[in-house]
């Protein structure tokens, strides 16, 4: 992404442009053609970071997916810690994840996002269905719109940090347990269930593969 798209992005967040001309936006931002402000609208929305609606007024979304010749290009956002949640999450591209539609084992990429993972806290777990481990610098999709059910690998957000553990749902005594599975022994993370969702801890998505760096 160029210097004059992350400033169209920067703009609709402080910004209604859906309310101004493109001339508007080129002047707020120092371009003076209208047709360069239109080209790189495009190029947004190509990327799946702007769409224009039936309207033709543009709005900036949240990072997704999209797919181009049967890959996926999943965004990749920033990193998350496998050990004590200390990775700041965060929502800014750093890149795409080029994967085929097979290697995912599904038609559409809506909801996917990638994450670098840090530290070596799951590196004896089984994700997805080839059950790979995480190691230190792999990337993980994530499905940010599948529930987490027992057992499933989980990408949290833990006073703003974000991490991944092994989830699991005590009914009886109403705690959510965020486990290591590791070559060494980590405690774990124990949470009460009425922690999820709260400005303190929420999950984000289930982990569904792993690409190996």
């Amino acid at each position: 992404m160029n210097d004059n798209q992350e400033k169209i992005i920067k703009l609709a967040k402080q910004k209604d442009i859906s309310k101004m001309s493109f001339r508007e936006i080129g002047r707020e931002l120092g371009i003076t053609n209208p047709q360069t402000v239109i080209y790189h609208l495009g190029q947004l929305k190509k990327k799946g970071l702007l769409y224009l609606d039936t309207k033709k007024r543009q709005r900036v979304s949240k990072p997704k997916a999209f797919t181009v010749d049967n890959f996926f290009n999943i965004p990749v956002l920033g990193s998350a810690n496998c050990g004590p949640a200390t990775e700041l999450a965060q929502e800014n591209i750093q890149g795409y994840l080029k994967i085929s539609q097979k290697s995912v084992g599904r038609l559409r990429p809506d909801g996917l996002i990638a994450i670098k993972a840090v530290g070596d806290s799951l590196n004896d777990a089984k994700v997805g269905v080839s059950k790979e481990n995480i190691d230190d610098g792999d990337y993980v999709i994530v499905d940010c719109k599948r529930q987490p059910s027992d057992g499933d690998y989980v990408l949290s957000i833990i006073d703003e940090s974000a991490n991944f553990k092994k989830f699991f749902k005590d009914n009886k005594k109403h705690e959510i347990r965020l486990v290591s599975e590791s070559k060494r022994e980590i405690p774990p993370i124990i949470l009460h269930e009425s922690d999820l969702d709260s400005s303190g801890y929420m999950v984000n998505g289930v982990a569904v593969r792993v690409i190996k760096n």
